[in-house]
């Protein structure tokens, strides 16, 4: 039986990228060797790490005067690395889900955070609007999707201050004003490669401002000058991450990949906005993550959100659980996830509205 795969992270990669990744797991380059086994300096795997940053830049349109990095530590690693460089003395922050407020957590160690604006308070349903950031500010960090609570910021803000983002779960869903950010970071395993890589796109003019040590490790400058090349990288999801990539621009680019993405997820709301048994968590349209989609049964059907599981599971659906903070479902329709399965997943919820 055919799968069809919503897992909300690590998710769905692309057939192109597994087929390529299995073919190197056996011999890689035509060495001879396993990507698993090849030396992280051979020219064959420069060749992987070279081509991978300039395809990020490429479908990104990073402009110049930023570095793109692979690093270890998933994005929580982030949460410390970021102000660690940038954080003088206070940074600002918007809460909107569970990753904002990790971040938060660990900034606070390095200096004071203002977080201007959460939603907390409503169970992150909504992206708060009219906050203000200060301006003595170091920068201002905020999450661009919530993968829990299906959220997301779809736009690139204006901001007098140093802009840092969190793009774990959206990124190249999306054109992206890069000359807006000092700094991109997003953990590879929703819309990339498996987990064990980072992505981050940093403005090189941006580091180099605090006064505190930094290990080196964490410092950035360090991972710019040895080109992610400082420690052995995690070879295998940058090697993934190329394939993932490479896929990317034979599809057109960012902006076809866009296309194809708000297509699904307008698909998928339809089916929820009009059904008698299924309703978002996120109700206004504005603020509805494209990449996941959370929804829940309507009072009267909440005893059977366990049995529509089991019956999308004997279709082939799986990953559609809710996260425990919200319950219900999430249907996780990142770039690889084709619309027939979207489609079999809406089929699924007719039939069983029709059962009941």
């Amino acid at each position: 039986m055919k799968k069809h795969n919503f897992y909300a992270g690590p998710s769905i990669l692309s057939e192109y990228t597994i087929k390529n990744t299995a073919d190197a797991i056996l011999n890689f380059a035509g060495t001879g060797l396993s990507v698993l086994e090849v030396s992280h300096r051979s020219k064959e795997f420069q060749a992987v790490i070279d081509e991978a940053m300039a395809l990020v830049k490429e479908l990104l349109d990073v402009p110049e005067g930023y570095s793109v990095l692979f690093l270890g530590g998933g994005a929580s690693m982030q949460f410390c690395m970021v102000p660690f460089n940038l954080l003088a003395k206070k940074a600002a922050y918007l809460e909107t889900g569970t990753w904002a407020t990790n971040a938060i957590k660990e900034a606070r160690l390095f200096g004071d955070v203002d977080v201007v604006a959460s939603s907390k308070d409503a169970n992150f349903t909504f992206i708060p609007k009219g906050y203000t950031v200060p301006e003595d500010a170091d920068y201002f960090h905020f999450t661009t999707n919530n993968t829990i609570y299906g959220t997301e910021m779809r736009y690139d803000p204006d901001c007098k201050v140093r802009l840092v983002a969190d793009m774990s779960s959206d990124i190249f869903s999306r054109p992206v004003d890069v000359s807006k950010y000092d700094l991109i970071y997003a953990g590879a395993q929703k819309n990339l490669a498996p987990a064990g890589v980072t992505i981050v796109i940093v403005r090189d003019e941006a580091l180099g401002h605090v006064d505190r040590p930094i290990p080196t490790m964490l410092d950035y400058r360090t991972h710019i000058k040895k080109g992610s090349m400082f420690n052995t990288p995690p070879v295998l999801p940058i090697f993934s991450a190329l394939q993932t990539l490479r896929y990317y621009k034979q599809l057109g680019g960012v902006a076809e990949l866009e296309k194809m993405d708000l297509a699904k997820a307008a698909k998928l709301y339809d089916a929820i906005d009009s059904s008698r048994m299924f309703e978002g968590t996120v109700t206004d349209p504005a603020d509805r993550s494209i990449m996941n989609v959370c929804f829940v049964m309507t009072p009267e059907y909440r005893e059977l959100e366990k049995e529509f599981i089991d019956f999308a599971g004997e279709r082939g659906i799986v990953g559609i659980k809710g996260h425990r903070s919200v319950g219900g479902f999430r249907a996780s329709l990142y770039n690889a996830l084709p619309m027939e399965s979207v489609n079999v997943l809406i089929e699924a919820m007719k039939d069983f509205e029709r059962k009941h």
